[in-house]
């Protein structure tokens, strides 16, 4: 066909794919091909069409609505597109509006890539992962001193981090190959089917499972540049493991876990602080603590989960019910571990009276200010790593 709407259609998958989604050039025909047949009669028609084309999966509809009003919104594109319109740069508009799910990525994707003056005289292969030097650099660099490009490439990393294999024995047998406790009925079943004449035996073994990870994530205004971060790393573990759950509080408890639980990352993020409308605000960790153990203690805690604590302690409505939440926390899991940004500085003590009273009901007090406590931490879940120091020492060098 003529005019310019293939290379319409061509420039917007190409920035599709640089937003991350797998469009190829089949699909632009396609594209190209459901728009000429003009059966299509306004804006939303055109929406749905090229979703169905260029869409593959549900977590790529969020990057892909972003792409198509920032692509054709400009002097009324769609309207014009059957009229085989020229191809026009999108225009953002001056008002500001809130960041959602994808938008940087659709930004970066639009944006045309630095023009040199003169061009190379040897190619270089570019490659997305990071090189060695980065990645030591990265890994003791504090998440606030971070510029934005920085903590993209954190990211990148985040999600590379493995949780080590924790596995439990539970009560209950799954079939096995070999083994030296055997299966009386499968094996029963299989006599019967040769009719008796032989006895194919059959095993069975422990099943295990990995133990639930429950994190608690203190979103106030001093944890805010920390708190973003962490929610990575619990995104990326959420994909790992199936019993993840999360929570987030500043003033009240919020249970993130079905937000995190969506496949983009940036996604999961916007959702999660939609969900919690106490973002950046004030700090109740005791009415938190009492809330999580009131309500969710009992759903979540069973099979001898690991809490992750990560705040700074630092409570402003400090009381006794501090104390006693901690303790019933301690009591009803099997590992709690308080995580704290404050560590990153070595003449830390434990002087403020919140610290003073949830360090003796924690079993592990580690930083979490960088990659390298990130990886630390993933390594400390192990169940069979052992605690070095006690964290009841910090009390005595506060003392």
């Amino acid at each position: 066909m003529t005019g310019k709407l293939p290379e319409n259609v061509a420039y917007f998958a190409r920035a599709l794919r640089g937003a991350g989604l797998r469009v190829g050039p089949g699909a632009v025909v396609e594209a190209v091909e459901a728009l000429a047949d003009g059966a299509l009669g306004g804006r939303d028609d055109v929406y749905w069409a090229l979703h169905a084309i260029f869409v593959k999966k549900h977590e790529d509809s969020a990057v892909y609505d972003q792409a198509f009003r920032l692509f054709w919104r400009r002097r009324g594109l769609i309207e014009k597109l059957m009229a085989q319109m020229s191809p026009v740069t999108p225009r953002v508009d001056s008002e500001p509006q809130k960041p959602e799910a994808g938008a940087l990525r659709v930004a970066e994707a639009f944006t045309p890539p630095p023009r040199e003056e003169e061009p190379p005289v040897e190619l270089t292969e570019l490659t997305a992962r990071l090189t060695v030097s980065e990645r030591e650099t990265l890994k003791s660099r504090d998440f606030a001193q971070m510029s934005a490009a920085e903590i993209a490439k954190t990211r990148q990393l985040i999600a590379e981090l493995r949780l080590p294999n924790d596995a439990v024995p539970t009560r209950r047998f799954r079939a096995a190959h070999v083994g030296a406790r055997i299966d009386p009925r499968r094996t029963f079943r299989r006599s019967l089917r040769g009719g008796g004449a032989s006895i194919d035996l059959a095993f069975r073994e422990r099943a295990e499972v990995h133990p639930p990870v429950v994190a608690l994530v203190d979103i106030s205004g001093s944890m805010a540049e920390y708190s973003r971060i962490f929610l990575h790393f619990l995104h990326a573990i959420t994909e790992q493991r199936r019993r993840v759950h999360s929570f987030v509080f500043g003033t009240r408890l919020t249970n993130v876990t079905r937000m995190l639980r969506a496949r983009d990352p940036d996604e999961a993020l916007a959702l999660a602080g939609k969900a919690a409308p106490d973002w950046e605000g004030g700090t109740r960790i005791a009415s938190a603590l009492h809330a999580f153990n009131r309500v969710w203690s009992r759903r979540v805690l069973a099979g001898g989960a690991v809490v992750l604590l990560f705040t700074d302690g630092l409570e402003r409505h400090l009381g006794p019910d501090l104390s006693f939440e901690m303790d019933r926390l301690h009591r009803s899991c099997r590992q709690l571990t308080w995580l704290n940004p404050l560590l990153r500085y070595d003449a830390f003590e434990a002087r403020a009276s919140g610290i003073r009273a949830m360090l003796p009901h924690v079993d592990q007090f580690r930083p979490i200010h960088n990659l390298a406590a990130m990886a630390d931490l993933c390594a400390a879940l192990s169940s069979d790593a052992r605690q070095v120091t006690d964290p009841r020492q910090w009390l005595k060098k506060a003392g």
